[in-house]
């Protein structure tokens, strides 16, 4: 079996997806873990290495791509209120987002388990930690088709590589077959 993460291409698959991380124990961390990576289009272990000093008072951060190592901006004006309610009782130094040991950030790999746990409720077999970053990129070419800026964004070397990570290829292909047939009598 090719497992293949795809982006969450509906708003409707956006609601459901917020709506079943947010229930259980850790949901407001859950939720805010999500929305940073649908607006930002961060990588999920540059979302972990946030700190709470990082965002508390600026709009606009700067963080180095842990995978890149280059410089990356990141604007978080819109998050400003969710933000500001999550870290009310946080110190500047804690980490955003952790578990059971608060003194450490949650890792990636549990990360992907809570989205899998989300995956299996919604019936999917494509969600992962790319997904958050995908979803970004895809509903920002479907608002903008600004395919150039979208590639800076991601740091990727190509409009094509792009195009392929946030599935915009399959969904072309996908299109173009839904009414090509051969050999088949109309209904």
């Amino acid at each position: 079996m090719q497992y293949n993460v795809e982006p969450l291409r509906t708003s409707q698959d956006i609601d459901t997806f917020l709506h079943l991380a947010m229930t259980g124990t850790h949901g407001a961390r859950n939720q805010l873990l999500i929305l940073i990576g649908l607006n930002t289009g961060l990588r999920m272990s540059d979302i972990l290495g946030l700190t709470v000093g990082q965002v508390k008072n600026d709009d606009l951060i700067v963080i180095i791509e842990k995978k890149t190592k280059k410089r990356r901006l990141v604007l978080l004006a819109k998050l400003r209120s969710q933000i500001n309610n999550y870290i009310v009782d946080l110190d500047e130094s804690d980490y955003l987002f952790t578990g059971k040991d608060t003194t450490r950030p949650l890792s990636v790999n549990a990360i992907y388990k809570v989205f899998q746990t989300i995956a299996r409720k919604m019936h999917r077999t494509d969600i992962g930690t790319h997904t958050l970053r995908k979803t970004f990129g895809y509903h920002y070419y479907q608002e903008t088709h600004d395919i150039a800026t979208l590639m800076m964004i991601f740091n990727h070397s190509s409009e094509a590589v792009t195009k392929r990570y946030i599935g915009l290829n399959q969904d072309v292909i996908l299109k173009s077959l839904a009414n090509f047939s051969l050999g088949l009598s109309p209904d």
